[in-house]
């Protein structure tokens, strides 16, 4: 595993992070199976876990904190996100600074920690990010509670203004092959000191129609949020089924080269609910995409 600087937070995350969200942490999903993936990837060398209070039901925050009980954290980037959150029903939105607050001790006591290494606001509304809500959630810092402060979004608006703050340390957005007009963005906020990370780094399993490939019910569960959310991605990856045919290299770890090929990237962040399709992802950090394949990616995109 390879490392880079998460902007100038001053921590160092693995290439690969661990995405903790969707199918892996919903309770149909086994956890003794959820926490072996966990496992194998901190021996994979993963110092990055993602997750987020609404996830999975508001499961997946609450097992990340299972599986690390007993581990040494001391050293991992465990970020995890509020403005969100599942009320039993649904996932309902909330970005008054005091229920960012009550989030953000409710992820400690569900993660185990008593700061969290990065906390970033989930899909926040540009007019939410005003001065005074920027200073109360910076508070956060200033009392030992976390150390970084992010904003994942796929609003490249939103993006662009957390970048020019500088209360935020991180940036997360939607970086992958079916989204390369996401590259500018990414350097503007490398440029101004922000930590990148890429979410959606696979694709969601669009490119090649990976994600229609039913073996079991977790796939059923993916190809029906596809089909449901995503229809015009499986469209378009139908265009890079060729990544699956590069020597030396799954398309998987194709997909993940193209988007580590970016150095203001940090980390890409991916899911797994197979153990071997983990180690898949973690042999993609230092891979790199021949020339040749990179037109061909370029290309596929116009």
């Amino acid at each position: 595993m390879r490392y880079r600087p998460l902007g100038s937070t001053g921590f160092s995350v693995s290439e690969i992070g661990f995405g903790c969200a969707s199918w892996w942490g919903k309770r149909a999903f086994d956890e003794r199976e959820a926490i072996r993936l966990v496992h194998a990837a901190l021996e994979g060398g993963v110092t990055l876990f993602d997750t987020g209070a609404a996830y999975s039901e508001g499961n997946a925050e609450p097992r990340l904190g299972r599986a690390l009980k007993g581990r040494a954290t001391d050293g991992l980037v465990i970020a995890t996100k509020a403005g969100t959150r599942h009320d039993g029903r649904r996932v309902v939105r909330d970005f008054d600074p005091a229920a960012i607050e009550a989030s953000v001790e409710r992820s400690l006591e569900n993660l185990g920690l008593e700061a969290l290494p990065l906390l970033q606001l989930h899909g926040p509304a540009l007019e939410e990010l005003t001065d005074a809500f920027l200073d109360r959630i910076s508070g956060l810092k200033r009392r030992g509670l976390i150390r970084a402060l992010g904003v994942n979004s796929f609003d490249p608006r939103v993006i662009a203004h957390a970048a020019g703050r500088a209360e935020i340390d991180v940036v997360m957005v939607d970086y992958n092959v079916l989204r390369p007009e996401r590259a500018p963005l990414i350097a503007q906020a490398a440029g101004q000191g922000k930590g990148v990370l890429a979410g959606m780094a696979l694709a969601m399993g669009h490119t090649g129609g990976q994600v229609l490939k039913l073996r079991a019910p977790r796939d059923v569960w993916y190809a029906l949020r596809a089909l449901k959310n995503h229809r015009a991605d499986i469209a378009k990856g139908a265009r890079f089924g060729f990544l699956s045919k590069i020597s030396g290299m799954t398309g998987a770890q194709a997909a993940l080269a193209y988007v580590l090929a970016d150095p203001n990237v940090s980390s890409a962040v991916v899911g797994a609910t197979r153990l071997a399709h983990l180690r898949d992802n973690l042999a993609a950090s230092g891979m790199r995409l021949p020339s040749e394949a990179m037109a061909r990616i370029a290309r596929a995109q116009l």
